[in-house]
C-alpha cells in the first residue's frame, strides 16, 4: 500500500492560466506546485478552504489599524519543546526500524541454519527401532 502520486488534469481559461502562472513566478514556484499546495489545504482542512483577498483578509481581522500585522498565509508558532520532542521521536523511530531489520535478519539467519539442520534431525521412532536391536543391560 504505497503512497502513490496521481495526475489531475483539467482546463481552464487563458487570463486564469496567465494569472496562475504570475502568482506561481511571485512565488518562485512551479505551477504544479502551486496547485498541489492548495490541494494540501483542502485537504488538511476537510474541503473548509477559502479563498479571500488579502484586502478583505484585512477587513475580516479588524483592518490594517491592528497592532498585529496579519501575514498571509498565516503561521503559527510552535514551542521549542514540541518540536524537541518530535526530533526525540523521530531518532526512537529510526532506532527501532533498525532494531526492527536486525530482528528480522536475525530469524532469516535462523530459518536459513533450520532449513541446513533439518536433514540432521533425529526422529524418535527411528530411534526406538534402533533400540529394539539392542537389549538393554542392568549394571
Amino acid at each position: 500500500m504505497g503512497n502513490k502520486n496521481k495526475t489531475i488534469s483539467f482546463r481552464v481559461n487563458e487570463d486564469a492560466f496567465e494569472a496562475l502562472q504570475a502568482i506561481a513566478e511571485e512565488r518562485d514556484i512551479s505551477l504544479s506546485a502551486v496547485f498541489r499546495d492548495y490541494v494540501d489545504q483542502l485537504v488538511e482542512h476537510d474541503g473548509r478552504v477559502e479563498v479571500v483577498p488579502e484586502t478583505e483578509l484585512q477587513a475580516r481581522t479588524g483592518g490594517a489599524g491592528d497592532e498585529e500585522d496579519v501575514s498571509f498565509p498565516p503561521t503559527v508558532e510552535v514551542p521549542k519543546r514540541f518540536i524537541r520532542e518530535h526530533e526525540r521521536l523521530e531518532l526512537e523511530a529510526e532506532h527501532l526500524r533498525e532494531q526492527l531489520d536486525e530482528y528480522k535478519g536475525y530469524v532469516n539467519d535462523l530459518q536459513d541454519r533450520l532449513e541446513d539442520e533439518e536433514e540432521e534431525v533425529l526422529l524418535l521412532d527411528e530411534l526406538d527401532d534402533e533400540d529394539e536391536d539392542e537389549p538393554y543391560q542392568l549394571g
